[in-house]
């Protein structure tokens, strides 16, 4: 089953354990494949992202798309280093 890039915008991404990491605001796209590079979270679970900074999603995590967006794995805790 085929789903159009903008069915993906709004839909809320959850973890493989279940936490709400936040909602796909843009969708980046590998032209060159024509396939779909990954998912751009702008707004994240503080609990699972620090500070809630926005991440790009692998679309390779994902595990099924329907009402919602499931990951078939995501790291415990994402933290920021200044370096």
């Amino acid at each position: 089953m085929m789903t159009e890039v903008t069915e993906l915008i709004g839909l809320e991404v959850y973890t493989d354990k279940g936490y709400l990491l936040g909602t796909v605001e843009d969708v980046v796209v590998d032209t060159d494949d024509q396939s779909v590079y990954g998912l751009y979270i702008g707004k994240t679970n503080p609990l699972l992202v620090e500070d809630g900074v926005a991440v790009l999603v692998p679309y390779r995590w994902v595990k099924a798309v329907g009402d919602v967006i499931l990951l078939r794995k995501f790291p415990t805790f994402i933290s920021i280093s200044s370096t």
